[in-house]
């Protein structure tokens, strides 16, 4: 080595230069020179070898080497295996994978730690003057770059909830921008998803299972979940929900690729669905406080856009030099602006490279308050939800939803030009979409509640508690109760081999004299129903009742509106005044009665949409009241198309009864008494409520219960259906309504919904009784007088087969009582006792009539003792007056 080394220049006398501490700035350190006295750290010779290498040095000055001699040219030439191999040891010939940006400068964050403090802070001029023994210091580097970066790595695995949760930042948002914060919260969000179990069963896992199996993006997280196991990480997400989404993302992609790596392969990416969000909030109590934070509404999709794609990933190319700019992640709220080239670094201009930029699916929906829960006297609201990825289509209009999603805040030009500077427009990015089709979602049953609606199901006259629990605050019209209470629970629908499709929901028309609470009735239901909307006819027109076309402000294209029958889907549409609609949009609703679709043609926009309600409609007479002399027919001006497609006319007539009207008289009183805000804290003094009433929240939920139910027809007497049809067809020519085969459908729907009100998966025989007595108490009421007498005598069979013993005991005792009261007013003067008496010899006769043989029972039921009294030894049956 020393014959190969090049002549030095004579360097001054030591004698002459004085001694130092520390070796002269841009030098190299001296043998032997240690600063902190630690020479093992950066591993230097020892002393014996420091000696012997300066002697050495020493002998290679004074001789000198020639470079120009030529034997020594050719041996530096010569093939010398020992030098000529590379040192294995400090090659790596290993393949890595690229680096991420926060890998990278972490590395050369180490780098530049270990070259500023390795040497003392020392800079070196060129590779002649570096410190020699270089392949040791190479390696003490490596391992030690190694060291620091397992070392932050083992930081940022373990950082716990506890450190998250401190937050020294000015806001949380900016708190959770901080590496270590962002890597913490992505190790805890992976290691949620990995251990959270519930009754010893892993959660997640097989969610994610079937994520990859089905090649789908979405994974939904339960909110309540996070909460209880990571209860900073949910604070973080209602806070900052855009930020931590993010984080979510990308900490559940990582870990479905760990497990599934071929995964990886779909070019997917992983979008975490937060379900089940405590608070739900309605569309007018949206304010400032919610902006950039998690939100929950629901409401009505009114309006949907077409399908557009948005920029995710945008690349450009500078129009001067040709380079490729990019690319840049585009978001909601920011506009990308490229300043300069960095190729050319000129000012542009630049032009969007269409084919490497990477786009996404993007849609807006419009979404309004829920016809029941807006205020009176108030207009509905509406707010702009923005769908992305696999929310894409996931609703369509008329359907009832729940958006969980970020409220945010977005320019809008034309917001300002009206309000002025600076004013912003509000939108809701959805981030989760539930559909309240599903009844269980809406209205969360308990196992309490499942429990007591199953108990209610075992009593046999469940039914006639529905009955008369259905709007209880009105007196009697029982005909009426009975048909709301089957049109709330419906029948089956039933599609033919995708088809030919037959409704199941039940289309009630009641028609009568003013005065009589048939608006009540209405809105009863409306309150009700988990679903119905309310209009009337006078207010109503063809397109508010269907759909309508309109141009879409921002994109200039026509779009649908969903009309009345639209948003009631899978609910109840309450049309009041319904004789005061015009005949043009009268007809408009035939196709969605029967077909429960509805057609649209105009525009260019050739659409179906789907109106799968039941109609209950309310109507008054032409003259305004009822003449029963005259047929139906001519009592109202409606035609026959549309009368057909009611399963059930209910005709109410306010005809003079002096019990009835006296029993009415001390309802209404005792009502408004009970109604009273003074009397809310007395009611124990009142009169008691029927104990047969159902609550109304319990009754709710009972018929969402029943209407999980689909029950099939079984035990049906065919012959006798077949028979009653065709006398009905008989007697039909002699006026009223028209028969035709949809009444013979409308039986069997009814029958359905009979069985649903008894929880039964199959229909009896007592379930077509019913509903044969209620198509039949429909014909019979829109005959005259005269025919109606005629019918009930001709149909008696089939009328008393609905009704139990008692409850037709009960009637044949009232019309007794009727009949002796107009005596005993005519000879009042005369009377000594005001009540009315009637023997029971002789109501035994008229039960007899009836073939009822036995009515001891009777005289001991509750039913009879609540209006009746027994004198047992005078033989006779008390009325008090």
């Amino acid at each position: 080595m020393a014959e190969r080394k090049r002549a030095r220049e004579v360097s001054p006398d030591p004698a002459s230069t004085p001694p130092s501490e520390t070796p002269p700035l841009l030098s190299p350190p001296r043998a032997g020179y240690q600063e902190n006295n630690d020479s093992e750290d950066y591993g230097f010779l020892e002393e014996e070898e420091i000696i012997k290498d300066d002697a050495s040095e020493e002998e290679t000055d004074s001789e000198g080497e020639n470079l120009f001699d030529g034997e020594i040219m050719e041996r530096d030439y010569r093939s010398n295996p020992l030098l000529d191999a590379y040192d294995t040891e400090d090659i790596d010939d290993d393949f890595h994978e690229p680096m991420s940006f926060e890998a990278r400068r972490r590395t050369e964050m180490v780098m530049d730690q270990l070259g500023m403090g390795a040497q003392g802070g020392q800079l070196y001029e060129d590779a002649f003057t570096r410190p020699r023994n270089r392949s040791r210091r190479r390696r003490r580097v490596h391992n030690e770059l190694q060291e620091m970066e397992t070392k932050l790595v083992v930081e940022e695995e373990y950082m716990n909830l506890k450190e998250i949760s401190a937050i020294k930042a000015s806001s949380i948002t900016e708190w959770i921008k901080i590496s270590a914060v962002r890597s913490g919260i992505y190790q805890q969000f992976s290691n949620f998803l990995r251990t959270y179990v519930e009754n010893g069963k892993s959660i997640y896992g097989p969610r994610i299972e079937e994520l990859t199996k089905d090649q789908l993006q979405s994974l939904k997280v339960n909110y309540n979940h996070l909460k209880k196991s990571k209860e900073i990480l949910a604070f973080f997400l209602k806070e900052s929900p855009s930020e931590m989404l993010n984080i979510f993302d990308e900490s559940a992609y990582d870990f479905i690729v760990e497990i599934h790596r071929g995964y990886k392969k779909l070019g997917k990416e992983v979008r975490v669905r937060i379900t089940d969000f405590p608070v739900i909030h309605n569309i007018r109590e949206l304010r400032q406080t919610h902006l950039n934070s998690l939100i929950r509404v629901s409401g009505v999709i009114t309006r949907r856009t077409g399908v557009f794609p948005q920029l995710k990933y945008v690349k450009y190319n500078c129009v001067k030099c040709g380079g490729l700019l990019g690319p840049y992640t585009q978001d909601i709220q920011n506009e990308i602006k490229l300043n300069h080239c960095i190729h050319c670094q000129s000012k542009g201009p630049f032009i969007l490279n269409t084919e490497q930029t990477v786009y996404s699916d993007y849609q807006k929906i419009t979404l309004q308050e829920s016809p029941g829960t807006v205020p009176a006297g108030r207009l509905p609201r509406h707010r702009e939800v923005i769908l992305l990825g696999e929310l894409i289509d996931s609703a369509k209009p008329g359907e009832e939803i729940e958006v969980t999603g970020v409220y945010r805040n977005n320019f809008d030009v034309s917001l300002n030009i009206k309000n002025g500077f600076p004013v912003f427009a509000t939108v809701i990015e959805a981030n989760y979409i539930s559909k309240k089709e599903d009844l269980f979602a809406s209205y969360q049953l308990t196992e309490d509640d499942k429990r007591i609606i199953q108990d209610l199901a075992a009593d046999d006259k469940i039914s006639k508690k529905i009955f008369r629990s259905i709007a209880p605050s009105i007196f009697g019209h029982d005909d009426i109760k009975r048909a709301i209470a089957l049109s709330l629970f419906g029948g089956v629908p039933k599609n033919i081999q995708d088809k030919h499709r037959l409704r199941g929901d039940i289309n009630i028309l009641m028609l009568g004299d003013p005065g009589t609470a048939k608006s009540q009735f209405l809105k009863y239901v409306e309150k009700t129903a988990h679903r119905a909307v309310f209009t009337t006819g006078q207010g109503a027109s063809a397109v508010g009742l269907t759909a309508s076309v309109r141009k879409d402000p921002i994109t200039r294209e026509w779009t649908l509106e969903a009309g009345a029958l639209v948003l009631a889907d899978k609910g109840i549409c309450l049309i009041d005044e319904f004789d005061k609609m015009n005949d043009a949009d009268r007809t408009s609703i035939h196709e969605a009665m029967e077909q429960q679709t509805i057609s649209i043609s105009k525009a260019g926009i050739n659409a179906s949409l789907n109106a799968r309600c039941a109609v209950i409609a309310a109507a008054n007479p032409i003259r305004g009241r009822y003449n029963t002399s005259i047929p139906f027919s001519q009592n109202v001006d409606l035609t026959e198309p549309i009368l057909s497609r009611f399963d059930v006319l209910c005709v109410v007539k306010d005809t003079v009864d002096p019990i009835t009207d006296e029993t009415l008289a001390n309802f209404v009183v005792d009502s408004h008494i009970r109604s009273h805000p003074s009397e809310q804290n007395n009611l124990d003094n009142l009169s008691p409520q029927d104990p047969n009433i159902i609550p109304q929240e319990l009754l709710r939920k009972y018929i969402i219960y029943a209407k999980q139910i689909t029950p099939h027809l079984t035990h049906l007497d065919e012959a006798m259906i077949s028979d009653l049809y065709s006398n009905l067809r008989k007697e039909a020519q002699t006026g009223g309504i028209p028969i035709t085969v949809r009444y013979l459908e409308s039986m069997l729907r009814l029958a359905e919904a009979h069985a649903r009100m008894h929880l039964r998966d199959q229909t009896n025989s007592n379930d077509l009784d019913v509903a044969i007595d209620i198509v039949l108490q429909s014909f019979f009421s829109s005959q005259k007088f005269s025919i109606a007498s005629k019918l009930k005598k001709c149909f008696a069979q089939y009328i008393n087969k609905a009704k139990d013993q008692q409850e037709l005991l009960l009637h044949v005792l009232n019309s007794l009582v009727r009949e002796k009261l107009r005596i005993h007013r005519a000879n009042i003067a005369n009377a000594r006792d005001p009540n009315i008496h009637i023997s029971v010899s002789e109501f035994r006769t008229q039960a007899e009539n009836h073939n009822i043989h036995h009515i001891d029972q009777f005289l001991r039921s509750e039913e009879f003792t609540r209006h009746f009294l027994f004198d047992q030894e005078q033989n006779v049956i008390i009325k008090p007056i």
